[in-house]
Order: structure tokens, then sequence, then C-alpha cells
């Protein structure tokens, strides 16, 4: 199993702030910098091709709440440790809840700042944004500084909420030799190597899901144009 090397690991970084400065829908970024990751870190790329191909024979992700059912309601802490509950944000308008893999996670900082860019547009329709991740408040402080993320950012110790949507994944021991070079369990605060399915639920101020979008490859996300337009729709 081929890890990381420092030089390598510069390459990455560089080849993401290539892509964080390009110009064009969040998508074309997600793929130049997963090209990138192809050539540089190869071993890598191949390892999420098969985790991928895993969680689509498996459904990974297919039983999350759907268009028309209820979201389940959640109380998680935010940045600060203060509790934030699903039904508090939905009495204010529509809410979209993402949930990201990690502040060490490249595609999931390509994303939120995609997000952030149009969040003026989403606030003054009325709607919400929270991001929920698996870290600890530590690291959910560091994401958000970070990012500049005007939003809360919630952890989901465990991934228990995660896992009560069908969006908790195992990683493997593939993947966990490979990104060893991430301290996932310091980040976790365990060691089961359980990440969410990268996901998008756009709710109603009934609380009814009325558009998702979830994808066992991370490295695809929610095209920010498509949530405005839902966000807009449940207004």
């Amino acid at each position: 199993m081929t890890a990381l090397s420092p030089a390598d690991a510069e390459r990455l970084k560089l080849a993401f702030e290539r892509c964080r400065e390009m110009d064009g829908p969040l998508n074309e970024q997600l793929r130049a910098y997963a090209d990138a990751g192809r050539e540089i870190f190869p071993a890598y790329a191949a390892a999420v091709d098969r985790l991928v191909e895993r969680l689509g024979e498996n459904g990974g992700g297919a039983n999350a709440p759907r268009p028309g059912e209820a979201m389940p309601p959640f109380i998680l802490p935010d940045e600060h440790g203060r509790l934030v509950a699903l039904s508090s944000l939905l009495a204010q308008g529509p809410v979209a809840v993402m949930f990201f893999r990690g502040h060490w996670c490249p595609y999931c900082r390509l994303n939120v700042r995609a997000v952030i860019e149009a969040q003026p547009r989403i606030a003054a329709m009325g709607a919400q944004l929270v991001a929920i991740m698996p870290e600890t408040q530590e690291y959910t402080v560091r994401f958000k500084s970070d990012c500049g993320a005007g939003f809360p950012v919630l952890t989901d110790l465990d991934n228990g909420y995660a896992l009560s949507l069908n969006l908790a994944i195992w990683l493997g021991h593939e993947i966990q030799q490979l990104l060893s070079h991430q301290d996932l369990a310091r980040f976790h605060g365990n060691d089961s190597w359980m990440l969410p399915i990268p996901a998008v639920f756009v709710v109603g101020r009934d609380g009814t899901v009325a558009s998702r979008f979830v994808d066992p490859d991370f490295r695809r996300r929610m095209d920010v144009e498509d949530l405005v337009a839902a966000l807009s729709r449940a207004s």
C-alpha cells in the first residue's frame, strides 16, 4: 500500500489552491481536483473508485429520506457547544441540511466555499443553511473559521444522526491505510473510520424533504444553482 509522500502532499495542496481559484461551476472545480488527485495519488483514486463501486452495489445512501418524506429531527451541538434543533431552524424558514466529511476534506472545502458565495441569495429568500460533520467541536470551529462559513456547523458525534438516515459508511481497511496521514481518530474522538456520505436535504417549513442530493461518490456534490433553486421552491 503506497502512502502519500510529503512531496505529493504538497502537490495536492497546490492543486487544491488552483482549483479553488478556478472560474466556473462547483463540479468543474471538483472534477479538476479529482483529475489532479488521480495523477498525483493514483493508489488513493483507485481505492476510492472501488469504494464507490461497493457502495453503489449496496445502495449506499439510497434509503435516506426522499422528497415528500419527513426529515427526521435532530438536536446537535454547534461549534460553540450550543444545541441546535432542526425544529427551531424550520420555524424561521426552509433549511438546507448539508453533510460534510470533515475539515480535512478538500472536496468539502471546495463545496462549502461555493455555497458560501451563494449565501446572500439564500438569506434573501428567508432560507438557511446548516452543516453537519462527524468531527468534535475543536475541528468544526476550525472548519467554520477557515472557510468563513456564516451558518452553524454541527457535530454529529459517532455519526449517530447520519446512521439514522442511512448515510454513514465504513471506509474499509484499504482507505484507512491510504488516509493514514489524516488523524481521523483524533478528529472524530473515535477510531471507527466511518464517514457520512456527503448529502444535501432541502427541508420545507413543514418538515418535509422538498429536494435531496445523495451520491456515494464524494467527489460529486449538489450543484449550487440547483440548491438555490430548491430552496426558492421551498420558501
